[in-house]
């Protein structure tokens, strides 16, 4: 986005807007790390602030189901408020994502353990999930810090590389943010516990992958996949580079 000519202003945030006779927007921000104020002039401005939980007039307090003192939202454990017979799904619930498609399946799972036709939990942690931004982001399963927080650094593995996909080198465009990385555990066979991509068609890329990840695919599975070329999604299966290694990890060819 930086080379298509859009300017990001990091770690600052605006302070006021002010409309001009001219119609101009004057925003005044602020720098959170050096406190610098600064002033700049804009024809508009667009706000992506998020939502707030519409919890406060729910008057949860009276049946006993806590919420979350900062998000207030809803503290619950495989669903089940604080208060027994009372459940919660979806974007209310504290510390879980904001995705509709983990909202349904949260529910279906619920509705059959509630019904006595299964006992099957909620899985959080193996969630596939796109950033929709002119360079893709996908993601599924955890992330490097998170995989070491849990398993220690020196039980983890990452597999990784810059790569070029064939629709950006035949137009010639600029692809070195084009990047893969697959986390591994060492001592579960190197059983593929987060997979991060980085290019075009991120989300359709993610979504295959991310039943074979919930299957428990090692790193070694991966790699004897056959890929289909000329692909993005070959150039996982052609992971080759370990962190660990110290080499190169840029792609040069096929």
């Amino acid at each position: 986005m930086e080379e298509l000519g859009v300017t990001f202003i990091r770690k600052s945030q605006p302070l006021n807007i002010t409309k001009m006779t001219d119609g101009k927007l004057k925003v005044e921000y602020e720098n959170n790390e050096t406190g610098l104020k600064n002033i700049e002039f804009y024809d508009n401005v667009m706000f992506a602030t998020g939502r707030d939980p519409a919890t406060a007039n729910l008057k949860l307090d009276v049946v006993d189901v806590k919420i979350h003192a900062e998000s207030k939202k809803i503290l619950a454990e495989n669903e089940q408020t604080t208060c027994p017979n009372i459940y919660a799904i979806g974007d209310v619930l504290h510390g879980k994502p904001e995705l509709t498609p983990v909202a349904i399946h949260a529910g279906k799972l619920l509705a059959r353990r509630l019904c006595n036709v299964s006992s099957a939990q909620m899985d959080y942690t193996q969630i596939p999930t796109t950033i929709f931004t002119p360079l893709e982001y996908g993601c599924v399963g955890l992330s490097e810090a998170k995989a070491e927080e849990l398993y220690s650094k020196e039980n983890i593995e990452v597999y990784h590389a810059f790569y070029s996909p064939l629709e950006y080198s035949v137009a010639q465009r600029n692809c070195k943010e084009c990047y893969i990385k697959a986390i591994c555990l060492k001592s579960d066979n190197e059983r593929i516990v987060g997979l991060h991509f980085l290019g075009p068609n991120a989300g359709e890329v993610i979504q295959g992958f991310a039943t074979a990840i919930n299957c428990g695919i090692t790193y070694n599975q991966m790699i004897n996949t056959i890929g289909i070329h000329p692909t993005c999604a070959e150039e996982i299966i052609k992971l080759r580079i370990s962190r660990s290694s110290g080499e190169d990890p840029t792609v040069t060819g096929c």
